[in-house]
């Protein structure tokens, strides 16, 4: 005699299922999304070992901003002296439009500081060196404060070593513990599990795309190759291996290939180098190999990764949730009421990546208003057509992302159909049993 039936309960009863595991799709399911992401696994795999840089190449210091050996130092000393005593003379200020000083003149008065530096770390730990500040710099310093040095090995002896920054290891360390806390109090076992993904990602990013593009291969093919490593590890890692995760796995991916392809095209038609600040300029300077415009590129599709994985896992998560509140909806249904939530969504984003840019970009932009140039003559010029670029690339890739997530989640969590006597190939009537037991309970 076979079980009672379970009845059909409205969706309010069915809270407590939002807690707990996506429930499985049918075995057919299961390989037809397997015969699509294996494959993909394996060529992202072969990828990486055929593109495995061993490295960054070998390189001589130049000497040149960045390219400077350095070493940590600490100030033991700060006096007190006459600017003149030590030939430091100050900049002239500017001068407001009816040719008085500008604000801040005040500090051309004040003494000069004269600062004693002694290396710690290096071949020439133990050596000091002096270094005046002027009253109108930025940064003073204090005795005791640790600091970075740079080295020029082939100046006069006393200028070899120079201050070149503050040391700033304590503070981020502690702000990073904060983070890590943070993350794993709240998010538990999927806190440490995003934490390790995030170790993954940056140990790809520092050892697999940016060697791999300073020994020379193609910045597009290795952002696709890391990016989708990268993809694959932090989806899985933090979602398990569902085919929920695998749906989201499928969405980005498919944007990631718009997004190179609208790149591509619109960094080609614009005429953009991607040689547009001192960085950049130094970095093709010491690599001449480096295919600078593939270099900007590469970072539209990096820095668009993270926020497209957060978009189809909620579409994707969202799906699911409405099949479970109502196991009768069709994917029209389901397509329809997760759009909804997927037009939120995309409003959020898209604000979210526009003002981050604008951010980056805000003392540029200040420098244009200061300027009083027009909109059209701003938007024109490469600096910031390129971020225009990186932008609304990014962000017609994170839009996109949405339906095309959103419709292969509701094709394959609704492609299991009901079998005669309320079981289903894909264990409907089991999850329906389990809904039964935990309402008993």
């Amino acid at each position: 005699m076979s079980p009672p039936q379970v009845p059909h309960v409205p969706a309010a009863p069915t809270h407590t299922h939002s807690h707990g595991p996506a429930a499985p799709v049918s075995r057919h399911l299961r390989k037809v999304i397997a015969a699509v992401l294996i494959p993909f696994a394996v060529a992202v795999a072969v990828g990486l070992i055929v593109l495995w840089p061993g490295g960054a190449p070998p390189h001589k210091p130049s000497g040149v901003g960045f390219d400077q050996p350095t070493e940590s130092a600490r100030v033991i000393k700060v006096e007190e002296v006459n600017c003149a005593a030590v030939h430091a003379e100050q900049q002239p200020g500017p001068t407001t439009p009816g040719g008085q000083p500008a604000t801040g003149g005040a500090a051309r008065d004040k003494p000069c500081e004269q600062a004693t530096v002694k290396v710690t770390t290096g071949q020439n730990a133990g050596r000091t060196f002096q270094t005046v500040v002027t009253p109108d710099a930025s940064r003073h310093y204090t005795t005791g404060q640790d600091v970075v040095v740079s080295y020029s090995p082939k100046a006069p002896k006393e200028l070899q070593y120079a201050v070149t920054d503050v040391d700033r290891t304590v503070p981020m360390w502690v702000l990073a513990a904060l983070f890590a806390l943070a993350v794993v109090a709240i998010g538990r076992l999927r806190g440490v599990l995003a934490l390790v993904a995030l170790a993954a990602s940056f140990g790809l990013l520092t050892m697999f795309i940016l060697p791999a593009i300073l020994q020379g291969s193609d910045p597009l093919v290795v952002a696709m190759v890391g990016g989708s490593a990268i993809m694959l590890i932090a989806l899985y890692m933090c979602h398990g291996l569902t085919a929920r995760t695998s749906v989201a796995v499928l969405g980005t991916l498919a944007s990631l290939l718009l997004i190179g392809l609208l790149g591509s095209v619109f960094i080609n038609w614009a005429l953009l180098t991607g040689n547009t600040d001192d960085t950049t300029g130094l970095v093709h300077g010491l690599y001449p190999n480096i295919e600078i415009r593939g270099l900007l590129l590469a970072g539209v599709i990096i820095g668009s990764l993270g926020v497209l994985d957060d978009v189809t896992v909620t579409q994707t998560a969202a799906v699911w949730e409405l099949k479970d509140a109502d196991p009768s909806a069709g994917w029209r249904k389901l397509y329809g009421a997760a759009m909804r939530i997927g037009r939120d969504h995309i409003a959020s984003v898209v604000n979210t990546l526009v003002m981050a840019y604008a951010g980056a970009a805000l003392p540029l932009l200040l420098l244009f208003s200061i300027a009083q140039s027009s909109v059209g003559t701003v938007a024109g010029s490469e600096v910031v057509a390129e971020e225009i670029v990186r932008t609304l690339v990014g962000s017609i890739g994170l839009v996109a992302s949405v339906p095309v997530t959103t419709l292969l989640a509701a094709l394959v969590v609704s492609a299991d159909r009901p079998a005669p006597g309320g079981a289903s190939a894909g264990g409907r009537g089991g999850r329906r049993a389990a809904r039964g037991r935990r309402r008993k309970h």
